[in-house]
């Protein structure tokens, strides 16, 4: 008999790793009573959001987003999990170096998800379905968790083939296959197209990528530039952004939480912005940034309440910060139920840039707070904090859809490696 003639080499392999339900089934494998069985996620004990849960919980229509009640009322054998996001996020990260033993070109796309470009790797380990085979084989060894894995041509399909076959799934849709299989896919079931973009293209007859994709390309990149252009090659299965393995320089660095329903207490508002103000100050040091303009925003039900604000000096102390936070409650706010905080670096630079001749270095400031945050990386965030932060929110740390495991993305602390000792503290007058 003739020998099979091995496949011909995809031009573009690009992979998708999707983490099924990664929260709940980090709390469940931790805690082998809750396999099998409803669990729900929230932002600790006082949270009453979904942020995720399991399979289980799902088939009774608990989903994100729900408030807790209402998934109670359709799951009663519910059970609440406070999040513990550096748990999660030291998973992610044993995840995430473990796909790099695979291709080099790894683009982590949040907590749970990730790129890989691995056109270059067919010749070392084979067709595309055996590296999703190979990509899901690790991460389970790594992890103990499932993955549901897409292959394609590119990044926007192979996102979509992710998530077709959930949970513990794998799709390979192949690049000459894309654009038939997208042709009856709603738009809104690509990544990156919201309903603001859904609706344009629905006033011009197209509700489907087949649709969007018989249009000229011009109707979108008129109204939306570069973004519309590469919304027209998703739909037509060529998708030509590339896998972005660095994190890119930060436009904006903020750090936001969400205040009891229709807060009206004037030193409580005051009191989560100065936490805010705080981690984002503690962020921008880390990552030797400073920064002149910031955001200061409280959010009502009519929208946001606040201004962007021009400090004297590119700062990355928080008492500049803080004062802003005080004149957002004082002149801004009029006593609106509040739901919201944030506070946001909007221009971070580096901090090793050109010194400003007229400009007032304060070096005492700078002392304390490297004193400070050497303290807290070795025993926990905010263990020195501002006393106004004495009766702050017990809520954990949120982590963001930005999320990345290293650099200025990194914005879960970790907990302090002495954190279960005993700290006794002095007070040290610093030199002038």
């Amino acid at each position: 008999m003739p020998a099979v003639p091995a496949p011909r080499p995809w031009p573009r392999v690009i992979a998708m790793v999707d983490m099924n339900a990664f929260f709940a089934a980090i709390e469940q494998q931790d805690d082998p009573h809750l396999a099998g069985r409803p669990v729900a996620v929230t932002n600790g004990l006082t949270g009453t959001c979904v942020i995720t849960c399991s399979y289980e919980a799902r088939a009774f229509g608990v989903h994100t987003g729900m408030h807790l009640n209402a998934a109670r009322r359709l799951c009663p054998a519910l059970i609440r999990r406070p999040a513990r996001p550096q748990r999660y996020a030291e998973i992610s990260m044993r995840i995430m170096e473990t796909l790099e033993s695979i291709s080099p070109d790894v683009e982590i796309f949040s907590v749970d998800e990730a790129f890989l470009e691995v056109t270059r790797c067919q010749r070392l380990w084979g067709p595309p379905a055996v590296i999703a085979r190979l990509i899901k084989q690790r991460v389970r060894d790594c992890s103990g968790l499932t993955s549901s894995v897409g292959v394609s041509g590119d990044k926007s399909t192979a996102k979509y083939a992710a998530k077709l076959h959930k949970p513990d799934g794998l799709t390979v849709i192949p690049p000459w296959e894309a654009r038939q299989r997208l042709a009856d896919v709603p738009v809104m079931e690509l990544c990156g197209v919201n309903r603001g973009i859904a609706g344009f293209l629905a006033r011009r007859g197209a509700f489907t990528c087949g649709q969007v994709a018989r249009l000229p390309v011009s109707v979108l990149a008129d109204r939306f530039g570069n973004p519309g252009r590469r919304i027209w090659h998703m739909c037509r299965g060529s998708d030509p952004e590339p896998v972005q393995a660095n994190v890119r320089a930060p436009r904006s660095l903020g750090h936001g939480k969400v205040v009891p329903p229709a807060t009206k207490d004037r030193e409580t508002l005051y009191m989560y912005l100065i936490h805010m103000a705080e981690k984002v100050a503690a962020r921008l040091r880390q990552n030797a940034l400073r920064a002149q303009r910031y955001f200061i925003g409280l959010k009502c039900a009519e929208g946001w309440i606040g201004d962007k604000f021009r400090v004297e000096q590119p700062t990355n102390d928080s008492r500049p910060v803080i004062r802003l936070c005080r004149r957002v409650v004082t002149e801004y706010w009029h006593g609106e139920g509040i739901f919201q905080v944030n506070v946001a670096a909007l221009d971070p630079r580096s901090e090793r840039g050109q010194i400003d001749l007229f400009g007032s270095e304060d070096g005492r400031a700078a002392r304390l707070n490297r004193a400070v945050d050497l303290i807290n990386r070795r025993f926990g965030e905010l263990t020195l904090s501002p006393a106004n932060l004495l009766d702050r929110s017990t809520m954990p740390n949120v982590i963001a859809p930005a999320w990345k495991p290293y650099g200025h993305r990194q914005s879960i602390p970790e907990q302090g490696a002495d954190r279960k000792r005993p700290l006794i503290c002095k007070v040290y007058k610093l030199d002038e």
